[in-house]
């Protein structure tokens, strides 16, 4: 048996729609896989009663027959589905990891982002790397037709996690057909700010780069309070707030020393709006984990 821990992600950090992500320090999902003659699926956890054990229609059903290797797999979900937050990345990434090194498929870390993208492409139509990328690699990963690559980075999170359910495919349906040269613009520049920013282990450039005039305000519609909650956290001493992932997680970019009144204000704000909240303060961090074998 191999138990590997993969954390929860931040993807598209608003200029960089399906490029961009982060692997957050929490939450994280648990995953042990055993090798068995047909693959079968049990879980546990938040949220489990809503995710099918069915191979054929959970993500690390499309892992195992990416890499030939069926085996009974545990899941233990630390991850809220439909958070924003790559739940279903998680999963996917710690079979990946976890089926690699039980079978010994000796495929590398990047080698095995494709793969486990295969399995979000169950839950979303496509098989989209960054949730995935991060899960594996940690740090800030930018995903392209070209590739993965990673940086390593600490920069300072608050997650603010509302109870609104936004499945990932409805939040692709709110996008945006096309954009203005004006938009796409200004998109790229602040998508080279946080990148920087990112490089550079500087909140201040990549709160700077988050803004993103083309999808943030279409999927921000289906967030309840979202525009409060952000304003909430700017003046709290956020440097950069948008939607993670798909949703409907509001992330900020700041210093470590705002992050508890920045996660104050977002739950106060939410609770405005009748909306449950829960807020991690959080630091992007390290990918997989393989526990124990």
């Amino acid at each position: 048996m191999v138990t590997v821990r993969a954390p929860a992600t931040s993807a598209n950090l608003g200029s960089g729609f399906d490029v961009f992500g982060v692997a957050l320090d929490r939450p994280a999902d648990i995953v042990r896989v055993e090798k068995a003659a047909e693959t079968t699926i049990d879980i546990t956890g938040v949220g489990s009663q809503f995710i099918p054990e069915d191979p054929k229609k959970n993500t690390v059903g499309a892992v195992v027959e990416a890499l030939s290797a069926p085996a009974h797999i545990e899941i233990d979900k630390g991850i809220r589905p439909a958070s924003g937050l790559g739940s279903s990345a998680a999963s996917a990434a710690a079979a990946a990891v976890g089926l690699n090194e039980l079978y010994d498929r000796g495929l590398t870390r990047e080698e095995l982002v494709p793969i486990a993208a295969e399995g979000e492409a169950v839950v979303s139509g496509a098989a989209h790397a960054d949730n995935v990328a991060p899960s594996i690699l940690g740090g800030f990963t930018i995903a392209t037709a070209n590739g993965v690559r990673s940086i390593d980075t600490s920069i300072p999170l608050v997650a603010c996690l509302p109870d609104i359910a936004v499945s990932t495919r409805d939040a692709r349906r709110v996008v945006p057909e096309s954009a203005s040269i004006e938009e796409l613009v200004e998109t790229v520049g602040n998508a080279a700010t946080l990148t920087a920013g990112m490089c550079r282990d500087d909140p201040e450039l990549v709160g700077a780069g988050m803004d993103d005039p083309i999808i943030t305000p279409a999927r921000a519609s289906l967030i309840t309070g979202y525009e409060d909650v952000r304003s909430a956290a700017f003046n709290a001493g956020a440097i950069g707030v948008t939607v993670s992932g798909a949703g409907p997680t509001v992330i900020a970019a700041c210093h470590a020393r705002d992050q508890r009144a920045i996660a104050a204000a977002m739950l106060e704000t939410f609770a405005t709006h009748d909306v449950d909240s829960r807020a991690y303060r959080v630091r992007v961090g390290e990918g997989a984990t393989i526990l124990d074998q």
